[in-house]
């Protein structure tokens, strides 16, 4: 909570500032993130900063995903095999599955602004996950081959 409201306060700061995005910008969101994982194995916190950074990187996501985070809405889902998914209980109520191995979530919100238009890298779910692994705010839930299995499927039927 403490998070967001300084992101949300300092990001007047950042808002005027404008750059064209290039292709190192996967890179340096990768950065970011290992930089808050850094910073909060640490200190316990994310400095302003790297809030900064997350909102100028990640844009209009940025505080959404940290109030994701702080209401502990990412949970791990893992397979005896080791195949994992994530679901985030979004704002709405509604749970979604995110695969962070390929950078997808079955949100309407990412079918539009990251597929469609280009517009984000990435949903607030999505950054969610990312950031509740770095913060160590990610719940974890074991489940057989066929519970994720069926995860998995129920969002397909969902989608057909």
């Amino acid at each position: 909570m403490a998070s967001r409201r300084r992101l949300a306060s300092s990001v007047s700061l950042a808002e005027g500032s404008a750059c064209e995005m290039d292709s190192t910008l996967p890179a340096v969101a990768e950065e970011l993130l290992k930089e808050i994982r850094k910073a909060f194995q640490e200190t316990s916190h994310v400095p302003d900063d790297l809030l900064l950074g997350l909102k100028f990187i990640f844009g209009p996501s940025a505080v959404p995903a940290l109030d994701l985070v702080d209401r502990r809405s990412v949970t791990r889902v893992v397979s005896p095999s080791g195949r994992t998914a994530f679901q985030v209980l979004g704002s709405s109520g509604k749970l979604y599955t995110c695969y962070s191995s390929c950078h997808f979530c079955t949100c309407p919100a990412f079918g539009f602004t990251v597929l469609q238009k280009s517009e984000s890298l990435l949903c607030k779910h999505i950054l969610a996950v990312y950031l509740s692994q770095a913060m160590g705010a990610c719940q974890e839930l074991a489940v057989s081959e066929e519970q994720l299995t069926s995860i998995l499927l129920a969002e397909e039927e969902e989608e057909g």
